[in-house]
């Protein structure tokens, strides 16, 4: 295995909403949409000197020489994906981008510039591009014109706030939000993934299993017995960089906070937040048989 650090941009590509996709349209037909679009992504690499160093799932992570080689490659990808369709069927991308010190094994690479790559993307929304402010020191005056900040961030790996800048690929941007840059708007951070304990089973949602369901049926992720759980009762799910407990039962989910508040939630959804328990169905104090505790694992939820 062949191991060294080398400078350079890191880059996802992520298809929007591909889950709707499945839903709508059906896991065969949304596969071929999703690869046709991957493929015009990875096609167009070559032209700036950029390299497909993986797909995952419904991504592409890809690296660049530098900077700007990077950044007109996520423009170029936002204009093609934009104009051709691929697959006969309007899809969008959301990109992330961040150029710094990345560790190469093999024809792979970690470390945090990938992680901060990985972060934007998922805070990125359709059609935009994200970077960061080290990447925007690195370019050329030219490409400069072509970012602005637009909100202040917590990158995993650093003790500092730092602005993330948006990339403007269009060339009609009459349609663009203004940024109110009196506003000290800061994104929510990398805080890690989400582990659930029951009993000596674990689970845990992050980047690459976005949700579980936990209930009695045979098909959940965590499987219950008591008979006041429903047979799918609760889903726990990423959404962006924050976890949500969805309830979908008839008897509700009870939610225990660290500060020792418990919420009932029926139907709805409550946001968790830092380490806690859930019990199905029963109220902590009626002793429910089985309890699962949440908590954050601190390493990044985008580590790759």
């Amino acid at each position: 295995m062949t191991r060294q650090v080398k400078t350079m941009a890191v880059l996802f590509a992520d298809v929007s909403d591909s889950t709707g996709l499945y839903h709508k349209l059906g896991d065969a037909t949304a596969r071929n949409i999703i690869n046709a679009c991957l493929g015009e992504i990875i096609g167009l690499l070559p032209r700036f000197d950029g390299r497909a160093i993986k797909t995952i799932g419904d991504e592409v992570l890809c690296v660049f020489p530098n900077a700007d080689l990077a950044v007109l490659a996520a423009s170029e990808m936002q204009s093609l994906v934009s104009s051709s369709q691929p697959g006969d069927y309007p899809v969008m991308v959301h990109i992330g981008l961040h150029h710094g010190s990345v560790l190469v094994e093999d024809d792979d690479v970690f470390g945090d510039a990938v992680n901060a790559a990985a972060y934007l993307t998922a805070v990125a929304m359709p059609e935009q591009i994200l970077t960061t402010e080290a990447t925007e020191k690195c370019l050329s005056a030219a490409l400069k014109s072509c970012v602005r900040p637009v909100f202040r961030v917590m990158l995993k790996g650093s003790m500092q706030e730092s602005t993330a800048y948006q990339v403007l690929w269009r060339s009609d941007n009459l349609d663009r939000t203004d940024v109110n840059l009196n506003s000290r708007s800061l994104m929510p951070g990398d805080l890690g993934s989400l582990v659930l304990t029951l009993e000596d089973r674990r689970a845990r949602v992050d980047q690459w299993r976005t949700a579980i369901t936990i209930g009695r049926g045979a098909d959940c992720d965590l499987i219950v017995t008591d008979k006041c759980a429903s047979r799918r009762h609760v889903t726990v799910k990423l959404m962006r960089t924050n976890f949500y407990v969805i309830d979908h039962s008839i008897n509700g989910t009870y939610v225990s906070l660290e500060s020792g508040e418990e919420v009932h939630v029926l139907r709805g959804e409550l946001l968790l937040e830092g380490s806690g328990q859930i019990t199905l169905g029963r109220r902590r104090v009626e002793r429910s048989p089985e309890v699962i505790k949440f908590s954050r694992d601190r390493r990044s939820m985008y580590r790759i």
